[in-house]
């Protein structure tokens, strides 16, 4: 993690950070944060939970760092064992229960179970996981009246989602996501064009 600061010392051209290990992953900070706001006018305000293996997720840490800036209020939900150590100090609360972590939350956003990346021991089992941590309907009761779901693809249905929940239009913002992607990361490289352009 940190490659693409790295890089950026070391070469002189532009660097675009497109996902980086463990770390960052700003365009799906960016493009998700367009999401909240084209669903709800706003993203300041808002109370966003973000759910899973937040340990392992890049997208986890640039939402938290973006979505605080643009004045909503973070969550982090998950085991213990999926939660980064002091996660706190990222200006969060931490909730290892969903019923607490989703209690009048604005926006669930849920992070894909990140087995590749895990050597054992992490979670029982991945029905065991759902039983506890997946999103359904239930789970999602506790929301606030509104409230939306996202999840960063690629979606593991059955273990972190349920796709009830995943597919239906009035709640779900994850098809939205995914046209918000090839917007927010053409803008990226427009504006990189820009530059390279203003450069000559």
């Amino acid at each position: 993690s940190g490659a693409a600061s790295l890089l950026s010392q070391k070469v002189s051209g532009h660097v675009i950070n497109a996902g980086d290990g463990q770390h960052e992953h700003p365009t799906q900070a960016v493009l998700d944060a367009l999401s909240i706001r084209r669903a709800f006018g706003r993203v300041s305000g808002l109370t966003v939970a973000i759910c899973g293996d937040v340990l392992h997720s890049r997208v986890a840490r640039s939402n938290v760092s973006l979505l605080h800036t643009l004045g909503a209020s973070v969550r982090l939900v998950g085991p213990a064992t999926l939660m980064p150590a002091q996660a706190e100090r990222w200006g969060v609360t931490v909730h290892h229960d969903m019923k607490s972590g989703l209690a009048g939350a604005d926006v669930v956003m849920m992070l894909r179970l990140q087995l590749e990346r895990m050597q054992g021991g992490f979670v029982p089992s991945t029905r065991e996981y759902f039983r506890f941590y997946g999103l359904d309907r239930e789970k999602l009761s506790r929301a606030a009246p509104g409230a939306k779901v996202m999840h960063p693809g690629p979606m593991n249905r059955g273990v972190e989602i349920d796709s009830d929940v995943a597919d239906d239009p009035a709640v779900s913002l994850i098809q939205d996501q995914v046209e918000m992607g090839v917007a927010a990361r053409m803008a990226v490289l427009t504006s990189l064009a820009a530059r390279l352009e203003a450069d000559q």
